[in-house]
């Protein structure tokens, strides 16, 4: 069968709202992408507001949150040299070295990119957003063993990114390495968080086709095709061949209508009308 849960083509179509998510909690300059500027606040045990933050900490943040626009822009070099302008203003400053490793793994430049991701661990061990985006940078190069305990570490701490993508981002990692029934148990708990992500219902039903779980499978993608804005050829086709192997000749057919009326030049349709419903 094709790896429907973890092609290129599905991790960014389903994957990247995670990806924006991360990068967003990196620019905000939050306390969980950052040390507390106020020490005294802190050492109070008050909540951090925006009267704590000292000026250079507000004009290093701004810097971050440029970048983060330029490289939602795939400007990458313009986002770099942002940040290494917010980093010269504040050197603690966490998310700055999260986003720097952010644009060097954008840049296909992973040596920078590691050495980022651990220097921002260095200030922070315990950042959630820092582990999560590490462990899919990890997932991305196929050190899945790494990838887990990062997002392990990560889904047991209070963050700026829901627990519920941590898990989501930690399941697709799961099927990528082959640990289907892994997978299936963590992608499970991520729906029980958050029920109304498609990506998790989607990737939840493909592991449930790999394991043969058909009707559980058919729930989950009836589920994401219900609702249109969410469809894809992607999710039709996955519901293709579940109907297909459940022997569901008027449903499949019903569906196979819709995929080619609807996306005649995807993949999936031309591997429709091949056939090739077990690729």
């Amino acid at each position: 069968m094709r790896n429907v849960s973890v092609s290129g083509t599905q991790w960014c179509r389903w994957l990247g709202l995670v990806a924006a998510l991360l990068l967003t909690a990196c620019a905000t300059g939050g306390a969980p992408s950052s040390r507390p500027a106020a020490p005294s606040a802190a050492t109070r045990g008050d909540i951090m507001t925006a009267s704590d933050e000292t000026e250079s900490r507000k004009r290093a943040r701004i810097r971050l949150e440029l970048a983060a626009t330029y490289f939602n822009q795939g400007q990458y070099t313009t986002a770099l040299d942002e940040v290494k302008q917010g980093l010269s203003i504040d050197p603690t400053l966490t998310a700055g070295y999260e986003m720097r490793a952010l644009i060097y793994a954008a840049m296909g430049d992973n040596t920078r990119a590691q050495q980022g991701f651990r220097e921002a661990l260095a200030l922070d061990e315990r950042n959630g957003s820092v582990l999560h985006n590490y462990g899919w940078y990890l997932c991305q190069q196929r050190q899945y063993a790494a990838a887990d305990a990062l997002f392990e570490r990560a889904a047991n701490l209070p963050q700026s990114i829901a627990t519920s993508k941590t898990l989501l981002a930690r399941g697709v990692c799961q099927v990528a390495a082959g640990l289907y029934p892994e997978a299936e148990k963590t992608l499970t708990r991520s729906l029980e968080l958050d029920s109304s992500n498609p990506a998790t219902s989607f990737n939840l039903a493909s592991v449930l086709y790999r394991r043969g779980e058909l009707e559980r499978a058919r729930f989950h993608i009836r589920r994401v095709n219900a609702i249109p804005d969410q469809v894809t050829s992607e999710s039709l086709w996955l519901a293709i061949r579940i109907e297909h192997r459940l022997g569901n000749a008027s449903t499949r057919d019903e569906l196979a209508s819709q995929l080619r009326s609807r996306f005649p030049s995807a993949r999936e349709t031309t591997a429709l009308e091949l056939g090739r419903f077990d690729d």
